[in-house]
C-alpha cells in the first residue's frame, strides 16, 4: 500500500514526538517583521531569533510541518520534481541534542519508518574549509549507521552548507541524504553532486555552529543546534517509487480536474509541460491568497509574485484551451484536498475564487490591450526583425512571453531579435537583484536596539489604528522592518485622512511618553484570547506563544524583538500613507 501524504505528516510527526519534541504550528507563508525575504524559504525561517539563543515557549525540541514558496526555480517547474511551494517536514534541536542523535535517528527514519533500502542510501557530508574543518564526525556516525563508505560523499559548500536565510544568520555544514535510482552512473566521479538523475535528495540535516555577519565573517553561535529539512512531496515521488511529484496524491487531484477542464491528458507528451506547471502554479496561488497573511496581486512584493504565477498559469492554460473561470475551479480543488492540514484554506476559500477570477480579468484586458501594440509595432517596423528591446516591453509591460511574441511575429513573415530580448531580460534581472540587495537588509537575524524600538512602535500603531479607524476590519497584513524605518500593512478600504494619521501619531506617542515597562508572557493561545491580545490565532490548541503588554497601550501575540520600555522609542512620525493592494493599506513611518 502506498504511503499518503497525510500518512507521511502523521509518521514525521509521531516519530519526534516520541523523542520529546514538541509540534509546532505551521508559520505564515508571508514572514513577520522581516525584509530579507518575501516568503517563507525554510522551516527554519521563521525560527532564526530562538536558534539565536532566544528561549522558545515551546521547548528546546520543536517538529513541524511547514508550508514554504520558493521562486528561484520558476523556470524549471515543469520537470519531474520542481515546485514553487512545498511542504517542508522539520525537527529542530535548540541547544539541546546535536550530531550523535541526530544522524541515527535520520537513519531510523528513512529505513525503520519509510522502509527505504538501506544499501541504496547515499550521504552527503562537509570537505570542510577556512570557515569551518572538514565534517569527519557525521561521516563515522554514518558509517556507524550501516551507510556503506563508498555511498559516504564529502563535498564543498556548493552543496554541504544551509544559510543563513538572509544576508545575515544563523547557518552551518550539513548533511544530505539521497536515494539512489539505480540508474548507471555517468561517469567514474558520478556522486550526489551530478545532476544525472542518479542520486535524489530527499532529507538534510543542519548542525548550525555559526552566524553569518553583514561582513561576510562567521562567528560561533550561542548554542549548537539541528535544523532538519525533508520535501514532503519530494520524499512521497521516493517512496512510491514514482516518476514525478505530480504523480502523488497531493496533486492527482488537482492534475485531474485540468485534464476535465481541458479535456487534454498529461500523458500526452505535448501537454506535460503546460498541466504540470498550472498544477504548480494554482496550487501556491492558492496558498499564498489563502494565507492567514493572504496577499492578493499587485505590482510590487508578494504581490508581484503572486500575479506572476497566475499569469504564467493562464499563459500556459491558453494552449490548453482552458477558459474563464476554470482556474478558479482548479483552485478549489486544491482547498478541497488541503482544507484538513490547512484549514485556513477553507476559512479563505471565497476570497482565493474571487481574486483569481479577477486577476484572469485583468490579465485578459492586458493581453487585448498588448495585441493593439503588437499590431501598431509591425506596422511601424524598418525591417523585417523586431527589435529585442520591442520584445521586451511586450514581455514586461503587457504579459507576452518571448515564444508568444516569436509566434505572432512569424505568422506575419517577422523575425524576433532574441539575443536583444535575452540582453534586456539579463540587464531587468540584474536591477533587480540589486534592488533587492538594496531593499532586503535586516531581518530576523537582525536583533539590534532600533530595529526592537521599530518593531515594538508597530504593535502601538496597529492598536492606534484599530481606535482612530473604529473599524473591526483593520488588522495587521504585513511587515517590513529595517534599523532605518517600519512599514506596515494593514486591511483597510480607504485612504487616511491627515486628521487620522495625526490621531494615530499622536495616540502612539502617548504611550511612548508613558515610558511604561513591555512585560512578555508565555501562555497557551486561549489564555491570549481570553485576555484580549491581538494577533493571528493559528496554532494548536495548548500550543504556547509570547504576549507582551505595555501597559493598557497594547497586547499582542509576537516573536519579535522588543525594546525594554515604551519610552526608548523616542519620537513617532508617519511618514506616508499608501495603498498596496485592494483592500490593503501601507504605512511608512520612523523614529526620531
Amino acid at each position: 500500500m502506498k504511503l499518503t501524504s497525510d500518512e507521511l505528516r502523521k509518521k514525521w510527526m509521531d516519530f519526534f514526538i516520541a523523542r520529546g519534541h514538541t509540534p509546532i504550528s505551521s508559520a505564515s507563508l508571508i514572514p513577520e517583521n522581516d525584509p530579507t525575504v518575501l516568503f517563507t524559504t525554510a522551516g527554519m525561517h521563521p525560527l532564526v531569533p530562538y536558534l539565536l539563543g532566544q528561549p522558545h515557549p515551546a521547548g528546546k525540541r520543536l517538529c513541524d510541518t511547514q508550508k514554504c514558496v520558493r521562486t528561484g526555480d520558476i523556470d524549471e517547474v515543469g520537470d519531474a520534481s520542481h515546485c514553487t511551494f512545498f511542504e517542508m517536514l522539520g525537527n529542530w534541536s535548540l541547544g539541546d541534542y546535536f550530531k550523535d542523535e541526530m544522524v541515527p535517528w535520520s537513519y531510523e527514519f528513512l529505513t525503520e519508518q519509510l522502509n527505504l533500502d538501506p544499501a541504496r542510501l547515499a550521504v552527503t557530508v562537509f570537505e570542510g574549509d577556512a570557515d569551518c574543518p572538514r565534517d569527519d564526525k557525521t561521516a563515522e556516525l554514518w558509517e556507524k549507521c550501516g551507510i556503506k563508505k563508498e555511498n559516504i560523499f564529502f563535498l564543498g559548500k556548493k552543496h554541504n552548507w544551509w544559510g543563513p536565510a538572509g544576508q545575515t544568520g544563523p547557518c552551518g555544514s550539513d548533511t544530505e541524504m539521497f536515494y539512489d535510482t539505480g540508474k548507471p552512473k555517468c561517469c567514474p566521479e558520478c556522486s550526489p553532486a551530478c545532476d544525472c538523475g542518479k542520486y535524489v535528495e530527499i532529507w538534510n540535516d543542519v548542525f548550525m555552529q555559526f552566524n553569518k555577519n553583514a561582513d561576510g565573517t562567521f562567528s560561533q553561535l550561542k548554542q549548537k543546534n539541528v535544523d532538519t529539512g525533508m520535501g514532503l512531496e519530494r520524499v512521497l515521488m521516493n517512496v512510491q517509487g514514482l516518476k514525478s511529484v505530480y504523480e502523488t496524491d497531493v496533486f492527482a487531484p488537482i492534475v485531474g480536474k485540468i485534464e476535465q477542464l481541458s479535456g487534454k491528458s498529461i500523458a500526452d507528451g505535448e501537454c506535460v509541460k503546460a498541466i504540470r506547471v498550472i498544477a504548480d502554479h494554482i496550487r501556491t496561488a492558492t496558498f499564498i491568497i489563502g494565507d492567514e497573511r493572504g496577499v492578493t496581486p499587485s505590482n510590487v512584493d508578494q504581490g508581484y509574485i503572486l500575479r506572476r504565477l497566475l499569469r504564467r498559469a493562464i499563459r500556459f492554460g491558453k494552449g490548453l484551451g482552458l477558459k474563464n473561470g476554470d482556474y478558479s475551479a482548479i483552485a478549489a480543488t486544491v482547498v478541497d484536498k488541503y482544507k484538513d492540514a490547512y484549514p485556513e484554506l477553507l476559512s479563505a476559500r471565497d476570497k482565493i475564487i474571487h481574486e483569481i477570477d479577477e486577476e484572469q480579468a485583468r490579465f485578459e484586458r492586458t493581453l487585448e490591450n498588448g495585441m493593439k501594440e503588437f499590431e501598431k509595432l509591425c506596422k511601424f517596423l524598418q525591417s523585417d526583425v523586431i527589435p529585442g528591446k520591442s520584445a521586451f516591453r511586450l514581455y514586461d509591460t503587457y504579459g507576452f512571453p518571448l515564444e508568444m511574441t516569436v509566434e505572432l511575429a512569424n505568422e506575419r513573415g517577422f523575425k524576433v531579435d532574441i539575443d536583444g530580448f535575452n540582453a534586456r531580460f539579463e540587464e531587468h534581472k540584474n536591477l533587480s537583484h540589486a534592488g533587492a540587495e538594496q531593499r532586503f537588509k535586516g531581518g530576523l537575524a537582525d536583533t539590534g536596539e532600533l530595529t526592537a524600538r521599530l518593531h515594538t512602535a508597530t504593535h502601538l500603531m496597529h492598536r492606534a489604528l484599530k481606535e482612530v479607524l473604529n473599524d473591526p476590519t483593520v488588522n495587521q497584513r504585513g511587515s517590513n522592518i529595517t534599523p532605518e524605518r517600519l512599514r506596515f500593512d494593514f486591511s483597510f478600504g480607504r485612504a487616511m485622512t491627515p486628521d487620522e494619521i495625526k490621531a494615530v501619531e499622536d495616540k502612539v506617542n502617548a504611550a511612548i511618553k508613558a515610558d511604561v515597562p513591555i512585560v512578555c508572557e508565555e501562555m497557551t493561545v486561549d489564555e491570549a484570547k481570553a485576555q484580549g491580545a491581538v494577533g493571528l490565532f493559528t496554532a494548536k490548541y495548548g500550543e504556547k506563544v509570547k504576549v507582551y503588554t505595555m501597559g493598557e497601550f497594547s497586547k499582542e501575540i509576537c516573536g519579535g524583538p522588543h525594546a525594554a520600555r515604551t519610552g526608548e522609542l523616542g519620537h513617532f512620525r508617519i511618514v506616508k500613507e499608501q495603498s498596496s493592494s485592494a483592500g490593503v493599506r501601507r504605512i511608512k513611518a520612523v523614529l526620531e
